[in-house]
């Protein structure tokens, strides 16, 4: 295959008669083979001609016939912080996108990006080695690509113990105690990721940590086993913890940011998540929610060139 014989993308776009965000969606769905040169996707023009036969011949009603207006280029957000909810409400408003929603974990939502799978990407991945906060973790798994990375909220991360603190939970390092049982995150969520490197930088091994085998999948689940006594103790934030019902010990404030990457196809919603996450009435939406601390919110921490 050779690029004098292929399209990119524009060209496909204005051959068909249609948006490149239309193209770029029927790309992502697998409707539309490519391959790419460098960073650049192309089609080739024996793929280009299969398609449109197909479309003159089985489906008259597909793209060829749509208006831009009929077909909305969907986006995928992923995270499980309800602030991605907002978001992706204004972006919906804002912008012509569906935006959908995968609830991933931080980790899982990284590698994702990394394959193609999702377009925004919420993270809290605590880096013992450097004290920071999602950047040293994007700058390796990220490595090749160009991105930026948005700050969207500061929250309160720490450990759901029952009512009163009974066994009297104060620290990472009790959780290390016989007597005190925990409840886990799933692998890849930032909640877990902040659990083993705390409990590496204490130098307690997870052998030692009654329940740590035990997973749950959200803030919510680990805050109702701490209540219903299956566990003494989980680590999760403070919103959790309050919405169930039970006590928490706020050991760190942590760092939750958006990443996008950059690429031509990108560039109006990058352009539109910072004009959102930077108006004064998205961080009031944000900040009513409560326990979040948007003084920052829409900075741009890092962005490669």
């Amino acid at each position: 295959m050779t690029i004098e014989h292929s399209y990119t993308i524009e060209e496909v776009a204005n051959l068909l008669k249609v948006s490149k965000l239309t193209i770029y969606d029927l790309v992502k769905k697998g409707e539309l083979p490519v391959f790419r040169v460098g960073r650049q996707m192309r089609m080739s023009a024996a793929d280009l001609d299969r398609y449109v036969k197909k479309q003159t011949t089985t489906a008259p009603t597909a793209v060829l016939s749509h208006s831009d207006s009929e077909h909305k280029a969907s986006i995928v957000i992923s995270g499980q912080d309800i602030a991605l909810d907002i978001l992706a409400q204004h972006i919906e408003k804002e912008f012509s996108y569906k935006a959908l929603r995968s609830h991933a974990g931080s980790l899982n939502s990284l590698i994702s990006m990394y394959q193609g799978k999702c377009d925004i990407v919420s993270l809290h991945m605590y880096d013992g080695d450097t004290g920071d906060y999602n950047l040293p973790y994007v700058k390796r798994i990220l490595s090749g690509y160009s991105y930026t990375v948005i700050h969207l909220l500061a929250r309160q991360a720490g450990l759901y113990v029952q009512k009163g603190n009974p066994l009297h939970i104060r620290s990472w390092t009790d959780l290390g105690q016989e007597h005190v049982t925990i409840i886990n995150r799933e692998k890849g969520s930032g909640a877990r990721i902040l659990l083993d490197e705390q409990l590496r930088i204490h130098n307690l091994s997870p052998r030692f940590i009654n329940g740590y085998e035990r997973e749950e999948n959200s803030h919510l689940r680990v805050a109702a086993a701490v209540l219903n006594g299956t566990a003494d103790a989980g680590v999760g934030i403070e919103k959790a913890a309050q919405m169930v019902g039970v006590d928490f010990i706020p050991l760190i404030t942590e760092r939750y940011d958006l990443v996008l990457l950059k690429m031509p196809e990108t560039e109006q919603l990058v352009q539109t998540v910072q004009k959102i996450v930077s108006s004064p009435l998205f961080q009031a939406e944000i900040g009513s929610l409560g326990n979040y601390d948007c003084s920052q919110t829409g900075r741009i921490l890092f962005e490669t060139d």
